[in-house]
């Protein structure tokens, strides 16, 4: 009822009546996996400066639909950050901004769920955008992939157990393939299998095993 509720509030806020596509059900059973790359990882002041967006349809990526771009920030690039994605100064300075990439992006999406890793945070560095845009946050709804991995691994473990959510252990686990990581296209893509994979052992009721750990019992005498 909330949620309704707030999707109606932001039908009325919507300042760009062009944009009201994204309140209508995408095509039966397709999703979006997102991913980006940013600045920094302070979500107040950092921004984005590559994103990517595949297409899930069932069971099927559809690589081939998918949208990339790498765009210019209004901030600095963390040093830190450019160890990690490898994105420098000079690689972004004529790449068009991201408030001029996001109407491509928002018709690619449109109402389809979005799926991500940690996907709060790729949300809150998008919406400060879409904010700007249309006066309103993304409405779609989000499936959060190691949400599900917890549930179908940890979900009934008892009090105590070591639990490692790493989007590298997660692909280990499901015997998947490790892309470039930290490459929005890249990390997009792993994130797709990764939700496809878990979406059929979720339907065929399997759960992801746990080692066993045999208790230390204590020799040292009383």
């Amino acid at each position: 009822m909330l949620r309704w509720l707030m999707r109606q509030m932001d039908r009325v806020a919507l300042s760009d009546r062009s944009y009201m596509f994204l309140f209508e059900p995408g095509p039966d059973d397709e999703y979006i996996s997102i991913d980006c790359e940013t600045t920094g990882l302070d979500r107040g002041r950092d921004e984005i400066i590559s994103v990517a967006a595949i297409r899930i349809r069932g069971n099927q990526i559809l690589a081939s639909e998918s949208f990339r771009a790498i765009t210019r920030p209004r901030c600095a690039i963390d040093p830190e950050a450019i160890k990690i994605h490898g994105l420098r100064e000079q690689d972004v300075a004529q790449a068009p901004t991201m408030n001029e990439v996001l109407p491509d992006l928002l018709r690619f999406i449109g109402g389809r769920p979005l799926v991500g890793y940690y996907i709060d945070f790729d949300l809150d560095m998008l919406n400060k955008h879409v904010a700007e845009l249309i006066g309103i946050e993304l409405p779609n709804k989000t499936v959060e992939v190691s949400g599900i991995y917890y549930d179908l691994k940890y979900g009934d473990a008892p009090p105590g157990t070591q639990v490692d959510l790493k989007f590298a252990s997660i692909l280990r686990d499901l015997k998947l393939p490790l892309f470039n990581q930290h490459d929005a296209h890249s990390d997009a893509l792993m994130t797709a299998m990764i939700y496809v994979a878990l979406r059929d052992m979720k339907a065929r009721g399997v759960k992801i095993p746990r080692p066993r750990y045999k208790p230390i019992q204590d020799y040292s005498g009383g």
